[in-house]
């Protein structure tokens, strides 16, 4: 396909639903060659076949990001095929359990951190290497507001948000005078089963799907985009498509 990712390697994690596949089908729209990563084989296949479907191509990687060391496994497969990642979009996120702190359970604190920080800090140890080798790198992680607004019952996940925010910021700035760009997006609410884990009650008909969104991290993958370090937040106001 030709577009303005045309002839890009973009690796897209938690690919199989919601928000990473709506952006894995964006990315794919504009030319990428979509690499799409998550636990799901049937979301997966799903998610592949629309892509195909709409003159797209993609590779399917069934992957648990919590076993670190299969990360490191694709890093080494992606150099070996391609030499190099365009655009990494680290969406992988888990929520964990709504309740006050001294109440979770320290295995389900560890499944979230491990999940929402640590694996995408084994993403960025492995991949930056390779985002180095493309002619314009560009790391995408999404984030959310509790990351850095307070809110009491959202303990492991907000806790995770704040850390990857800063990670990632971190990461901006010990990029110096690469070609890579590192930066967060907010989606803002969004139609998601994550969302509706976390509100069961909501009535989800109102908020907007995740391809709204997708549209959003099109200016940060683009090797034009000159932001670095900063966390872009998708208004309710502002066209999302």
């Amino acid at each position: 396909m030709s577009g303005r990712l045309a002839g890009k390697i973009a690796l897209v994690t938690g690919a199989s639903r919601g928000i990473g596949a709506a952006v894995a089908a964006r990315l794919a729209g504009a030319g990428a060659h979509v690499v799409l990563v998550a636990r799901t084989v049937g979301g997966l296949e799903d998610v592949d076949d629309a892509i195909r479907a709409a003159g797209g191509s993609a590779t399917l990687v069934p992957l648990d990001l919590r076993d670190f060391g299969k990360i490191d496994d694709l890093a080494a497969a992606l150099y070996q095929r391609y030499g190099r990642l365009d655009i990494l979009v680290g969406n992988a996120a888990e929520f964990g359990t709504f309740s006050p702190l001294g109440h979770i359970e320290p295995k389900a604190w560890d499944e979230v951190v491990a999940l929402n920080l640590t694996a995408n800090w084994r993403l960025i140890r492995v991949m930056d290497p390779l985002l180095r080798q493309a002619e314009a790198g560009r790391a995408i992680f999404v984030t959310c507001a509790v990351g850095h607004e307070p809110g009491a019952y959202y303990g492991p996940y907000a806790a995770s948000k704040a850390g990857l925010e800063m990670m990632v910021r971190t990461y901006a700035d010990e990029l110096g005078l690469t070609r890579v760009r590192a930066n967060l997006i907010d989606p803002g609410a969004t139609r998601t089963r994550l969302r509706a884990r976390i509100f069961p009650g909501e009535n989800a008909d109102r908020l907007p799907p995740p391809e709204s969104v997708a549209g959003a991290f099109l200016p940060l993958a683009v090797p034009e985009c000159e932001h670095n370090g900063a966390i872009v937040a998708v208004s309710p106001d502002q066209p999302r498509a």
